[in-house]
């Protein structure tokens, strides 16, 4: 019986694991799209100019 719980235990490991790295995998497009819709934020829209400022040098 002890066997069992721990072949058991094991797999449910393993599935866990396999369900989040699959789920952090996905992309999300539905993210992209709450973002865009809502207002821009001053702090966030500068830090991503200086972002943008600098990926382009």
């Amino acid at each position: 019986m002890e066997k069992w719980l721990v072949v058991l235990g094991i797999w449910a490991m393993c599935a866990a694991c396999a369900i989040l790295f699959i789920r952090g995998a996905t992309a999300r497009s539905n993210r992209r799209e709450a973002a865009e819709e809502g207002p821009r934020v001053a702090s966030r829209a500068s830090a991503g100019d200086v972002t943008r400022a600098a990926l382009n040098d």
